[in-house]
């Protein structure tokens, strides 16, 4: 399959807002190494993490590269490096990468790789790599969420929040959710959320202990003066989940009902993981979640799709917070 030396990406050429980030027309097309895959990009997954990134806020592990962002990406395989053994050029497959997404073309681990899920469009499948990682990881995982459970997803609509709550419900938890609007929580209720609480005229506590007690497990994105109440919420052997504290990681918390409750307080990020780790959570997705794409319980529940070049667009819609479920980069 012919592969050109050049290709379009979207370069940060400085941190800062979104007028830094620059459309190359002639970067280099990167060579598949041992164990790697080149990918020509169907889409590209856009992700808070991206923001962060560009912005300088983001705390990137040793190796990764700051230069192009872009965590997940979905295409056809046009090269294969040595030691490759399960794919092969014309594969069809979505890819949790460590960066450099934002690009005509993509190298992943091939550990990373993932068949499409059937049901799922080619395109679509960009948005599952991060984001079902990172909810396998943390709500399955480490928060070890069961059949029969009750969870508190915070910030419903986010390609995290949306994951959640389809998963949780597949599996056979009681799902609460939150959103910042009427619209957004009656979205949760259609991805399968038992009760939706809009935080911006509803006390989520109030509503969550008034209408169900409490929850076994809560998985945060908010952190700050969510946590004390969110602890206060957790039933005995209970579990907090952090994936991201976009409020700030400090709190004034009485751990007293930590030590009483027998609590777990817990959360991970997903990029500083090894390929080894990263690829044992691909093939647990492909293994227990990929098949409920075919029948129908979940979807990609896909927002909106940007042309590459308008990737400054994208961080900015991102930004609003007016989106339900992915975004979607298309060169």
């Amino acid at each position: 399959m012919s592969v050109p030396s050049t290709m379009r990406a979207v370069v940060i050429e400085r941190p800062g807002d979104v007028d830094v980030l620059r459309v190359a027309r002639d970067w280099p097309v990167p060579a598949a190494g041992a164990g790697e895959v080149l990918i020509r990009v169907a889409a590209a997954g856009v992700n808070r993490a991206d923001i962060m990134q560009r912005e300088g806020r983001y705390p990137m592990p040793p190796g990764a590269p700051s230069d192009v962002p872009g965590l997940e990406v979905s295409g056809c395989i046009v090269a294969v490096g040595a030691g490759v053994k399960r794919w092969r050029v014309g594969d069809e497959v979505c890819a949790l990468l460590i960066g450099r997404g934002y690009a005509e073309y993509a190298i992943a681990p091939a550990e990373q790789c993932m068949k499409i899920p059937a049901g799922v469009s080619l395109r679509d499948a960009a948005g599952l790599p991060e984001t079902w990682c990172t909810v396998w990881a943390n709500l399955f995982e480490r928060g070890r969420l069961a059949p029969g459970e009750t969870v508190l997803i915070q910030g419903g609509t986010s390609g995290i929040g949306v994951a959640a709550i389809q998963g949780a419900k597949a599996f056979g938890a009681t799902v609460i959710a939150t959103a910042g609007s009427d619209e957004k929580c009656a979205a949760c209720v259609r991805l399968g959320a038992d009760r939706a609480v809009n935080y911006r005229r509803e006390d989520f506590h109030e509503i969550v202990h008034k209408e169900f007690g409490a929850v076994d497990v809560v998985l945060d994105i908010v952190g700050g003066d969510y946590i004390p109440r969110e602890i206060d919420l957790l039933r005995r052997e209970g579990r907090l989940v952090f994936v991201a504290v976009a409020a700030g990681g400090e709190a004034q918390v009485d751990f007293y009902r930590v030590l009483l409750r027998h609590l777990t307080i817990t959360g991970s990020t997903l990029r500083s993981r090894s390929v080894e780790e990263k690829g044992r959570l691909c093939a647990e997705l492909e293994r227990k979640v990929w098949p409920l794409f075919a029948r129908e319980r979940l979807s990609a529940a896909v927002d909106r799709t940007f042309p590459l070049d308008s990737a400054a667009e994208a961080h900015r819609y991102m930004a609003s917070s007016r989106h339900i479920g992915k975004i979607l980069l298309v060169p």
